[in-house]
């Protein structure tokens, strides 16, 4: 297993780090990406990463939005020059729209198609946040047609929305949402769609199931989230666990 976004460079994890990984290994989880939120996060993230021999990907959050300046640009375009070569940067972002954040649309807007550029110019994919605001995404993805498509993190839409990202040729990131029992949008795409549709995340410390006993979640769920999938698909973990696996290295070219 993979963990394709968890944000093990959060202070969340400052304390442990070393031993979830060990942890994560032992059961079976081989490694995680790594997504940036901000520029002020960028050289830790990196530190992270290359410390733990995890995936990492550079760009900037839609809350973060506002703070981003040329300067910002630059440096994520030289970041980017420089760690092409380099097998621990796999994608652009997180990037995105949040219509529920309270940072300017506009300069929302702004900023996640100056990413979309980004990965077309340095083909890389994308991982996209997106809350609200999926008509603007498609809007964007339609016309400015990144050829590495990528990743809908933490989506928890219907089949015919998820049915629209996949045509496009994206992955749909599922997550701790799954195990809620209150999410049956989200289980009933995961079990109409089929399972090249899917890439497993935890969007770690955040988005912890409604039934768990840790406030802080960690990829350790992946084990749990991959069950539920092939409860919903009606397969054997085994196969889920394989075409998972398949499906984030092809990806993000792990």
């Amino acid at each position: 297993m993979i963990d394709s976004h968890a944000h093990l460079d959060f202070p969340d994890f400052d304390g442990d780090r070393k031993e979830l990984l060990q942890q994560m290994r032992s059961v079976g989880i081989q490694s995680a990406i790594i997504p940036a939120v901000d520029e002020a996060h960028w050289p830790k993230l990196i530190e992270v990463a290359e410390r733990f021999n995890c995936f990492y990907s550079l760009g900037v959050h839609p809350w973060y939005a506002e703070d981003a300046t040329d300067a910002t640009w630059l440096s994520l375009q030289a970041l980017l020059r420089q760690h092409k070569e380099r097998s621990g940067l796999v994608a652009i972002g997180e990037c995105g729209l949040d219509k529920l954040h309270k940072s300017n649309f506009i300069t929302q807007m702004s900023v996640f198609e100056a990413q979309i550029e980004l990965a077309c110019e340095f083909d890389l994919p994308l991982i996209i946040h997106a809350v609200r605001a999926h008509e603007e995404i498609l809007k964007s993805l339609k016309s400015l047609s990144p050829s590495r498509r990528g990743v809908i993190h933490g989506f928890y839409g219907s089949p015919q929305l998820a049915a629209q990202y996949v045509n496009l040729g994206y992955k749909i990131g599922v997550g701790g949402l799954l195990l809620n029992d209150n999410a049956p949008k989200l289980q009933l795409t995961v079990a109409e769609l089929p399972i090249e549709s899917f890439v497993l995340e935890t969007d770690s410390p955040a988005m912890a199931p409604k039934n768990s006993q840790n406030i802080r979640n960690t990829p350790l769920i992946l084990p749990d989230i991959l069950q539920k999938i092939a409860n919903l698909q009606k397969k054997s973990a085994v196969l889920i666990s394989e075409q998972m696996f398949s499906n984030v290295t092809q990806l993000f070219d792990l």
